[in-house]
């Protein structure tokens, strides 16, 4: 909110303290609010304005602050503020359809099968019983079933322990930096969703690298925070260990550096291409981040419907 309000009164054409002041009497947060009076403060002694908003960092972000850092210094902050505010917003909604589409339907799988081992493991055992104690014969499927459950409660502790055990070390694997790794190159190579996290990774990179390019020198620091802002380890290291020492070391051309990484359609090199020859690099960008932004929320909510309405299918 602090953002967006922010990038709203900018392009409303007032001057940055009198947002700061307007904001400070507005925000609700008890810490945010001491953030912006220490902010504002530190800018009016002259303190470098990065350096301002990096002290702030654990209020805001590590990225937001980063990013309102420059634009304090930059002769666009408009545009950057608008361009965070933007990120922040995708990259919420973002999480929010993740939400939906992967972790609400896996949780319910989880208690869907959980279900079926209380029901297998202790409620079934309990009626085929009856039927033995009877001397009827069961039939194949129904003794295969039993002596299942007959296994889950000779061995629940030890498949419960084993289960979380499993659980647990796949949980640090996956915080561990080569298991970040690992989890976003295989999401961006899933089918159907994959693909539509893939190019959500892309428009939110090309969204701060529009806000953050001016033409000059300063690009390679905006294709680092571009990279780091994308939410896709996988994707930031391939630009950083790739495209940008081409640039560095070897002198080659944006597209032809990014076109190294592997990690961007071609569609957005073609956009990317056509930019530079134009020299619109910047628009470039922006279009590749406004189309990629309706590609993807239409899509992806045919997605959660249909991955809903196959659950429901299931249950």
């Amino acid at each position: 909110t602090f953002v967006r309000v922010s990038a709203d009164l900018l392009n409303q054409k007032l001057s940055y303290n009198e947002v700061l002041q307007l904001l400070i009497n507005d925000i609700q947060n008890a810490t945010l609010r001491d953030a912006v009076k220490e902010i504002n403060n530190d800018l009016r002694a002259g303190k470098d304005s990065e350096e301002a908003f990096m002290k702030q960092e654990r209020a805001l972000g590590r990225f937001s602050a980063r990013m309102l850092g420059l634009a304090s210094k930059s002769g666009n902050m408009a545009d950057i503020y608008e361009s965070t505010a933007k990120f922040l917003e995708r990259n919420a909604e973002f999480k929010k359809n993740l939400r939906s589409a992967l972790i609400m339907p896996l949780f319910t799988l989880i208690v869907l099968a959980g279900a079926v081992m209380f029901y297998v493991g202790y409620i079934f055992p309990e009626t085929a019983e009856l039927f033995l104690n009877l001397g009827v014969e069961l039939p194949p499927m129904t003794k295969a079933t039993l002596d299942l459950s007959y296994f889950l409660q000779d061995n629940f502790w030890l498949l419960l322990f084993g289960h979380l055990a499993a659980f647990g070390g796949l949980i640090l694997f996956l915080r561990s930096p080569k298991g970040q790794m690992f989890k976003d190159k295989f999401i961006i190579k899933m089918p159907i969703l994959g693909t539509l996290i893939h190019k959500t990774n892309i428009e939110i990179f090309c969204r701060v690298f529009y806000g953050l390019y001016s033409g000059s020198g300063e690009n390679i620091d905006a294709i680092k925070l571009a990279a780091e802002a994308c939410g896709n380890k996988y994707m930031e290291q391939q630009i950083v260990s790739i495209s940008i020492p081409m640039m560095l070391s070897k002198g080659r051309g944006l597209v032809q550096s990014l076109e190294a990484s592997e990690v961007f359609t071609k569609t957005a090199l073609a956009r990317f291409h056509s930019g530079a020859e134009t020299g619109t690099v910047k628009h470039s960008a922006l279009q590749i981040a406004n189309y990629y932004e309706k590609e993807t929320v239409y899509k992806l909510k045919n997605v959660v419907d249909f991955i809903q309405i196959m659950i429901a299918m299931v249950i």
